[in-house]
């Protein structure tokens, strides 16, 4: 699902402890890290996406985690072109996000990256909230560091301290 942009509609989930530390996954057989985040299917909502996201990558549930804040406007990053699959080039530039930030309100243990059959992460640890930008793919600093400044504001809402 391709909007007319060429932009795919996804979610982009932060997750954050009590301390206000964040979620932060290792991509598989990769040494990039991320939060997880995920296409839009038809039909869904960002708030269905994000929920159905959590649970397949960081195997998450509802009752888990309470949404804080999400971002107020689609942001949008570039893939590059030699990444795009051969069949979307020229009609796909990249991804547009809602950015969700999240309380972990269930435990660590709750966690589980192997939830899917398609596993995302391969490790996981808790991070600063002002994560290295320096450790996600080039291309999607700028929307890491928009999210992250957009959401801050969020961050002592609903804390269980």
């Amino acid at each position: 699902m391709i909007d007319r942009d060429g932009y795919r509609p996804n979610v982009g989930i932060i997750i954050c402890n009590a301390k206000n530390d964040v979620f932060w996954g290792k991509r598989i057989k990769e040494h990039s890290w991320q939060f997880p985040q995920g296409g839009i299917k038809s039909g869904e909502t960002p708030e269905q996406a994000m929920y159905r996201e959590l649970a397949e990558e960081v195997g998450l549930l509802p009752q888990h985690v309470r949404i804080l804040g999400r971002t107020k406007d689609w942001l949008r990053y570039d893939v590059p072109q030699h990444w795009v699959k051969r069949e979307w080039r020229g009609s796909y530039k990249g991804q547009k996000q809602i950015w969700f930030l999240l309380r972990l309100v269930g435990r660590d243990s709750d966690v589980s990256l192997r939830a899917s059959d398609h596993p995302e992460f391969d490790a996981w640890r808790w991070h600063s909230y002002w994560v290295p930008l320096e450790s996600v793919i080039e291309f999607k600093r700028e929307v890491y560091r928009q999210a992250l400044n957009e959401l801050a504001l969020y961050l002592n809402k609903g804390n269980n301290k």
